[in-house]
């Protein structure tokens, strides 16, 4: 990363922390399959039918957050992806059913899907040419760098915290958008374009995707 701006490594940061933090919020379900099924009463094949909604779902998400972030720019959606997957993360520590569960992953699953055609494309279109073939290694390593902190904070923090405790943790990421943008205000000043830029790109993810999911039901 040697001679890059700052403008392309908080890029590549953004990016790469971005899709770990996915894997991690991701394979926390993984783990915490049997508690879920214990606490809902049912049994443990029933419960990973979430991990398939989840998955059937991704290429809605990468098909809407990717034509928003065509729209509006890949910087606003992709912090706008992680507020949706870290919202529905925590919303499905809440989950009263197991239906309502169901749907939670389902829309985390839309959210998700989004991650990684956004983030990527984020880093490679800022970082200088001479490094894609770097960051392409280091952005693909978050996907199993996530894995390994699911796996490291289960096996500290799900004894005192359990299954819905966790998922409030996997719910962390949704601080990086907003830590990053007090970085940029404190640089940089208000723009008061801003705001005006990320109202119609709530607008459209939503109205987007309220219609696949109505659809997919």
């Amino acid at each position: 990363m040697h001679g890059w701006t700052s403008r392309q490594r908080n890029a590549a940061i953004a990016s790469f922390l971005s899709w770990t933090l996915d894997a991690f919020d991701f394979f926390l379900l993984v783990f915490l399959l049997s508690d879920i099924a214990h606490s809902f009463h049912v049994d443990l094949e029933e419960v990973t039918l979430a991990i398939l909604l989840t998955l059937a779902v991704r290429p809605v998400g990468a098909l809407i957050f990717g034509r928003a972030a065509e729209k509006f720019g890949r910087k606003p959606i992709l912090m706008l992806n992680i507020v949706f997957f870290s919202a529905f993360e925590l919303l499905s520590a809440a989950a009263p059913s197991l239906m309502l569960f169901f749907l939670l992953r389902v829309l985390y699953g839309v959210a998700m899907g989004g991650i990684w055609g956004v983030a990527s494309s984020l880093a490679m279109e800022t970082i200088p040419d001479r490094s894609r073939g770097l960051m392409s290694g280091l952005f693909q390593a978050g996907y199993p760098f996530g894995y390994l902190l699911a796996a490291v904070a289960y096996g500290l923090l799900f004894e005192q915290l359990g299954w819905r405790g966790m998922f409030v943790i996997g719910a962390a990421p949704v601080l990086l958008p907003f830590i990053y943008s007090a970085s940029r205000s404190l640089r940089f000043g208000r723009r008061p374009g801003r705001i005006k830029r990320v109202r119609p790109c709530c607008r459209y993810c939503v109205a987007t995707g309220s219609c696949a999911c109505t659809w997919w039901c």
